[in-house]
């Protein structure tokens, strides 16, 4: 990789120009990396909600078009700025929720949010100079247009076969790791299985009730096995259901898409009731992703049976169909052909 390193790079990406549009396999540019600054090539790519989300534009403040979108990969280092703790040629997986390591959250282990790096879904500009590393000089078309800059996504943009990202979201991983599944580590199932180990403290011989049986919710129910949960029922994400629960602790994951607030009163929660949130399931990434990598090559979480689809860079639309359509929990795409040392 030395030659192209502090070069731009020309490579294919898929590009979001708007709502709803599919998304258009064409050439960028990438800009080296800026200093605490990673650029990477993209193995594998897999399909999220989050993505989708921001695909239809169901968020005013995403509706920043023409943008990178995916979060969820893994991929090998091509070159850095100035950053010591990963260098050419490691084997990493991006996330959206950062960790500096220096901050005040970093540093107390009260939360994962970090102060500087945690996730923003509205977030479309790096943090060192709020510039992009995309461009393009080709509309969605396919003709020739002046240079524009392609904005980022939830510090990731996956669905290319490179990109930049701030060090903070880079996690190294052992290079003998089985690369499909881990890109799973990105979001879905450290989100799930981390809910239930970090978030809801799910012991031995208790019961766990998972409310949504996507990716996601099936992580969560993952998790509560390896932790010896002695019954795990799974129901539909219908709010009727809540009020057959007597005590326990509600915890919610995910980024919602609508102002809406929940419907409760008070009084639910005096009698034993606790509810509380968990991004990324409480792990903090650079700190606690590899150990939990660790554990899942070694059999504690089982991932493989999370891939459902497999397809290459080019079937990208066909991908978010299938997940519009319920049929896939995980696609996994392959965006770079490479050779495993």
């Amino acid at each position: 990789m030395a030659e192209t390193q502090g070069k731009v790079i020309t490579c294919k990406a898929a590009v979001a120009w708007g709502p709803k549009e599919p998304l258009v396999i064409q050439e960028i540019c990438v800009d080296p990396p800026q200093k605490m600054e990673v650029r990477v090539k993209i193995l594998y790519s897999s399909i999220c909600h989050t993505d989708l989300g921001a695909w239809t534009g169901v968020n005013e403040g995403e509706r920043a078009f023409p943008r990178i979108l995916g979060h969820e990969a893994v991929r090998i280092v091509e070159s850095v700025g100035g950053v010591k703790d990963v260098k050419e040629g490691d084997y990493v997986i991006p996330t959206f929720n950062g960790e500096c390591g220096e901050c005040r959250v970093c540093t107390n282990g009260v939360s994962n949010l970090c102060e500087r790096y945690k996730v923003d879904p509205m977030k479309r500009l790096m943090v060192n100079d709020g510039g992009t590393r995309f461009s393009t000089t080709t509309n969605k078309d396919g003709g020739s247009s002046q240079k524009q800059r392609v904005y980022h996504f939830l510090n990731t943009s996956t669905f290319t076969e490179y990109t930049v990202l701030d060090s903070a979201c880079v996690v190294k991983i052992d290079p003998n790791a089985p690369l499909k599944q881990m890109s799973l580590l990105s979001c879905g199932v450290s989100t799930g299985v981390g809910a239930a180990w970090n978030t809801a403290n799910v012991k031995e011989g208790t019961t766990t009730a998972v409310f949504g049986l996507g990716s996601v919710g099936l992580a969560a129910a993952e998790g509560a096995r390896a932790r010896g949960a002695s019954r795990i029922i799974g129901v539909d994400a219908n709010a009727s259901k809540f009020e057959k629960g007597g005590w326990g602790s509600t915890v919610l994951v995910g980024i919602y898409p609508t102002p809406k607030t929940l419907p409760l009163h008070p009084m639910e929660l005096f009698d034993g009731r606790t509810i509380t949130g968990s991004i990324f399931g409480g792990f903090k990434p650079k700190s606690q992703l590899p150990n939990f990598a660790q554990q899942c090559m070694k059999g504690v979480v089982k991932l493989e049976p999370f891939i459902t689809n497999e397809l290459p860079f080019e079937k990208i639309n066909d991908a978010f169909q299938l997940l519009r359509d319920g049929k896939s929990l995980r696609c996994v795409l392959q965006i770079s052909k490479f050779l495993k040392k």
